[in-house]
């Protein structure tokens, strides 16, 4: 790229930053991709939560940097700001739901633990059972988001709550599930997201954090812990440090400024930091992530 920062669309190619008059759209993969080559080149989405259900065809994602492929069938879900773009074979045949993600996480407020595991970068291949329950639930939105029947905000919130719950139950079971559906816990980790995502670029201190939610450092801590096995500071570092690579891969910003911008008094400290998270330094980091973008091209 030769601009300083990735794009970030509303809908892909349209540079709109009015807010959304619908919190929902749906169209078919090959409607936008084909007029851009089959390539959607990498940008982001600063409010949008996407779903792509891809029933017959092939393609590549690269999301964060990371080259996936996509095979048929199979799901995609994208969270707001996480760079992507992609490649598809002509022909493809899917659907692309892009939906406000403040509404999906108001629509789910009575289950905060579906949220946290539904609003994270996931290909999900389908199998079975799964594969017919997305593409029913699929359809059931599309045809509900096209048609003009009475009722139709109500009965897209209903469609979109099946096919978000269909992706929950078809999604593997290996993150920690250690308390109930709903509970306290579970809703200090969203908040605590939340707030890390809205702050970590001021470097926040955990107790200025933990205020915030109404709980102690220590509870949060433990609160970090029980649910995902990593303290809540390394959590904090963890999103410190993806958005450092964000822009060592997306941008063509010096890495003095890429450190001042997330917070950091000089850039040996930066330097010094990602060194310990990453294995690397900023410069090898950036130098691997453009050999990784140069081989998908190719591919």
């Amino acid at each position: 790229m030769t601009t300083a920062h990735l794009p970030t669309y509303t809908l892909y190619g349209q540079a709109d930053a009015r807010p959304a008059t619908d919190w929902l759209h749906c169209e078919s993969i090959a409607e936008r991709s084909s007029r851009h080559g089959w390539e959607i080149k990498a940008h982001r989405h600063a409010t949008l939560f996407q779903i792509l259900y891809i029933r017959s065809g092939r393609g590549q994602a690269t999301i964060d940097g990371a080259v996936v492929p996509l095979r048929a069938p199979c799901v995609l879900t994208l969270p707001a700001l996480v760079p992507h773009g992609f490649r598809f074979q002509p022909g493809i045949d899917g659907s692309v739901f892009t939906v406000l993600q403040a509404h999906i996480e108001q629509l789910l407020a009575a289950a905060p633990a579906l949220p946290s595991r539904l609003l994270q970068p996931r290909v999900l291949p389908l199998r079975g059972d799964a594969t017919t329950a997305i593409g029913r639930a699929a359809a059931q939105l599309r045809a509900e988001f096209l048609g003009t029947q009475a009722w139709r905000a109500l009965a897209i919130d209903a469609a979109l709550c099946a096919l978000l719950v269909a992706l929950e139950r078809a999604a593997p079971r290996s993150e920690p599930q250690t308390t109930a559906r709903g509970s306290r816990a579970a809703m200090h980790l969203a908040r605590y997201r939340a707030l890390v995502d809205a702050s970590f670029r001021t470097q926040p201190t955990l107790a200025s954090l933990a205020q915030q939610l109404g709980i102690t450092p220590t509870q949060l801590n433990r609160v970090c812990r029980q649910l995902t096995g990593r303290s809540a500071l390394a959590l904090l570092h963890a999103r410190v440090l993806l958005e450092a690579q964000r822009d060592l891969a997306y941008t063509t910003l010096s890495i003095k400024q890429i450190a001042l911008g997330l917070g950091f008094g000089d850039a040996g400290y930066f330097t010094r930091f990602f060194q310990r998270l990453s294995g690397r330094t900023p410069t090898q980091w950036r130098g691997e992530a453009s050999q990784r973008a140069n081989y998908a091209a190719r591919a």
